[in-house]
């Protein structure tokens, strides 16, 4: 049997090249989508991992609060701290750090690393050992700077090349003296990392003779834990606090998987759509296939094989199958990962670089899909098979589908949807996160209990496109026919499709409902034409707004100043304002009081008085980090949201109390508006620096939905890989209907039907079976949508789903594409079939 099987297989090369195609497609989609969302989770987890190899204890500062009722400052790290540092026992040395943020832009005065952190710091003495200098020498004095190998590379800078950078406003324009190399995470993942001597690196970043935090190297055979505890007896306990490098390594890597989960859930999803598809892909070829080979396998138990043989030799054959698809298909998914990763950066996606990862999981899956899942899918229908009887099965009396199995897939297709349908529906009236668990369960439930469904409704769907067929005479009619004569290979030709555009209609309308709401939000909550800040999120310089002030046509403006106080024995962030502008820069809606700032009135956002038990009136002391204290009365209660909330006092309490009058953000109104022109005319009063954005309300409800956006051009890169599966899918189906059909098409040739009229039936019936799964996938889709943004909803006040008709539209289009690229060969290959021989043939 075992030599059987494999004639069986080499037999049939046309057989066996379409099977194999059909495995390596599922193979390549599930390796493909492993191999993509590992790189992009990397890529993003590398952006935010430090290196720890050049520190044993790390010292910083500790944060002082005597007396409980105050905020406290951060202890100074001065020379005499690192000197007892670097003397402490056990020690080998000491380095000081300092590290701020550096703007370096690229020769076209764009900011580098577009997204990710452009960070500063300093290079220790003439030769650090946490960079080496790959060319060139350390930086000596303020016109001079080191950079990063991979900045180097990226905008094309040489050592004696000038570059143009900012630390904290104004513009800087030193002379590169080394490149060196790093393993900084941040750099590996697109961002870049600026050095300056010691000096000068303090002077920019506001340190001057003290440091962010001390390294200390142990000496050979002094562990971390001893040098730590030499530590903390030679220096302050009330001033510093000493933390080992691993334990840092540690905290780092469970900050990253915390703030990488969402994504990683995202992602997971994706590839578990994916696995999804690949398994009914491979298993709805091998129900097809072996249908085919029922008159075979019965002749094989007409001459003595037992049931278990004719099974063995199926799965046998689907080894091999599953085997040389598995190894290909995983060759093909690393090539489209690796496509996708390109294609994001086309789609204007902000994604950090890193090298394409291909982890022991994604072979192993690759191979199970392509080995266990074929040979799974093939055990069903060859033990079906192999059950029928010979007689019954040589005279083709099983190849109608009996009415009680039709009957038992209905009703279990009935009972998934409704109780995905269901499940969705709960989900919707959860708050927030708890719903999102449900609503993925409802969501797998209603797409397989719709998969099982197919069948059924193919025939009413498919029935529909009647009228607009006959236009099509006998071609047409036959298309029609063809396409609900065998509802499974339907179901299995556009199931692929559906879930392609169900994903994708789904993602398409969240993010149409979402920028929508967000741009409703900041239209609503904001009057002023502009919003300047740092690139990085970091406060913005007291000279940017004095700069801004200068500018002609500038009605209002108002900084906004983040102040941290105590207030009830708990830490609270006040934001200080322009009281006499910010009225006429936002347009917040107020519930209780009005909206007055100014001396010793205040508003706060809904949620903070509502935990704080506050209403218009109420009175609050808040002590400043200055260890003073102030009386404060609300005046007004309001709505706040993502863009403005908290407690709003004027700038005249709260900066007296603040060491540096820095802002967060700046708010500006003009005379002309919001123009081009006039944003133009900002930029260049700022020394078109490109550490500022000067952002209008547009591009302020862009950055708000920067998350959603970068995972929704990462559906439509995942869509891509669907399209081709699907395009590939169908043509497979139909060229194995088109073989499954010979006789049949032989017969319309011989009593009459041309060449153009069987290409015409073809691909009519690829077009019709195409959009009806296009039909589903896009249904589906919008239901999807609906149900998350009723979840969303809950959480975004201003949140309304708006149906993008005009993208749906595409998406069909797309449909009716793939439908008539697929049907191009099994068409002509159809029209191209002898007559005689395919009459003859069984």
């Amino acid at each position: 049997m075992f030599r059987t099987a494999l004639r069986n297989v080499l037999a049939h090369k046309a057989r066996l090249l379409m099977t194999v195609l059909a495995v390596m497609l599922g193979v390549a989609f599930v390796s493909g989508t492993l191999v993509f969302t590992n790189t992009i989770s990397d890529a993003f987890q590398n952006s935010s991992a430090k290196g720890f190899d050049h520190v044993d204890v790390a010292v910083t500062p500790e944060y002082q609060d005597s007396e409980g009722n105050q905020v406290g400052k951060s202890a100074e790290l001065t020379d005499a701290l690192l000197d007892k540092s670097a003397k402490a026992p056990g020690a080998a040395g000491a380095i000081g750090v300092v590290t701020g943020f550096t703007a370096i832009a690229d020769k076209d005065g764009k900011l580098i690393g577009d997204g990710f952190q452009s960070q500063g710091g300093n290079y220790w003495g003439d030769k650090d050992p946490r960079y080496p200098l790959k060319s060139g020498s350390a930086p000596q004095g303020k016109n001079e700077i080191a950079i990063d190998s991979e900045t180097a590379r990226r905008a094309g800078y040489e050592v004696g090349d000038t570059l143009r950078l900012s630390v904290d406003g104004p513009v800087l324009t030193p002379k590169i003296t080394g490149i060196f190399t790093t393993d900084d995470g941040n750099v590996a993942a697109g961002g870049s990392l600026a050095l300056f001597d010691t000096p000068t690196a303090q002077q920019l970043f506001g340190k001057t003779g003290t440091y962010d935090e001390i390294d200390v190297q142990a000496k050979p055979g002094v562990t971390q834990a001893a040098l730590k505890s030499a530590l903390d007896k030679a220096l302050p306990k009330d001033l510093v606090e000493t933390t080992t490098g691993k334990t840092l390594a540690d905290d780092q890597a469970e900050q990253i998987a915390s703030g990488m989960s969402g994504m990683r859930q995202g992602l997971l999803v994706f590839a578990g759509i994916s696995l999804f598809v690949g398994t009914f892909i491979i298993a709805n070829t091998f129900t097809m296939l072996v249908a085919q080979r029922t008159k075979e396998l019965a002749l094989l138990r007409a001459v003595g094989a037992s049931r278990r043989q004719v099974t063995r030799s199926v799965l046998i054959e689907a080894f091999v199958v599953g085997t040389v698809a598995g190894v290909t298909g995983l060759v093909a998914g690393i090539g489209i990962g690796a496509g996708l990763r390109s294609l994001m950066g086309t789609l204007g996606a902000t994604v950090p670089d890193g090298p394409l990862v291909i982890t022991p999981g994604t072979i192993g899956s690759a191979l199970a899909v392509g080995i266990v899942i074929t040979m799974l899918a093939a055990w069903l229908p060859g033990r079906r098979a192999a059950k029928i009887p010979p007689v019954a099965a040589m005279s083709s009396l099983h190849a109608q589908a009996t009415t009680k199995s039709l009957v038992l897939r209905n009703t279990l297709g009935a009972l998934i949807s409704a109780a995905g349908v269901a499940t969705v529906l709960a989900a919707t009236t959860m708050n927030g996160s708890d719903g999102q668990a449900p609503m993925g369960l409802g969501a797998v439930l209603l797409i397989i209990g719709v998969f099982i469904l197919t069948p059924l409704l193919s025939r009413p769907l498919i029935a529909a496109a009647a009228p607009v067929l006959r236009i099509f005479g006998v071609s047409g009619k036959l298309a029609r026919q063809n396409s609900v004569r065998n509802p499974r290979r339907t179901a299995a030709t556009a199931s692929a499709l559906m879930i392609g555009l169900t994903l994708i209609t789904g993602m398409t309308v969240m993010a149409g409902s979402l920028q929508n709401g967000i741009d409703k939000m900041a239209t609503a909550a904001i009057r002023a034409d502009y919003v300047v800040s740092m690139a990085n999120g970091n406060q913005l310089s007291p000279d940017v707004e004095k700069e801004l002030q200068r500018v002609d046509g500038v009605t209002d403006i108002s900084s906004l100043n983040n102040a941290i106080s105590r207030i009830d024995g708990e830490t609270e962030f006040l934001t200080g304002v322009n009281g006499a502008a910010i009225g006429k820069l936002t347009d917040l809606k107020v519930d209780d009081g009005s909206f007055t700032v100014g001396g010793t009135k205040v508003v706060v956002d809904a949620d903070t008085a509502e935990s704080k038990g506050w209403k218009a009136g109420s009175d609050f002391t808040a002590h400043f980090e200055d260890g003073e204290a102030q009386r404060l009365t609300v005046a007004g209660v309001y709505e706040g949201n993502e863009l403005i909330r908290g407690i709003l006092l004027d700038n005249a309490v709260v900066t007296p109390h603040q060491e540096d009058n820095l802002a967060m953000q700046i708010m500006v109104k003009t005379s002309d508006g919001a123009s081009d022109a006039t944003k133009d005319k900002l930029e260049k009063a700022l020394g078109a620096n490109p550490a500022i954005k000067v952002q209008d309300k547009k591009d302020l409800s862009n950055e708000i939905a920067q998350m959603f956006t970068l995972i929704l051009n990462m559906v439509y890169g995942l869509l891509a890989m669907a399209v081709i599966v699907a395009v590939l899918g169908v043509i497979n189906t139909l060229a194995m209907s088109v073989f499954e059909r010979s006789q049949e098409i032989g017969m319309l040739r011989a009593i009459g039907l041309d060449r153009k009229g069987i290409k015409r039936m073809v691909r009519l019936e690829s077009l019709v079976i195409s959009l009806f799964g296009g039909v589903l996938g896009i249904g589906l889709g919008v239901f999807f949508g609906w149900a998350a943004g009723e979840l969303l909803g809950t959480q975004m006040a201003t949140y309304e789903l708006v149906l993008p008709w005009g993208r749906m539209a595409l998406f069909l289009l797309l449909a009716a594409t793939v439908g008539v690229l697929a049907a191009l060969w099994p068409a002509r290959r159809a029209a191209r079939l002898n007559m005689l021989t395919a009459i003859k043939s069984e």
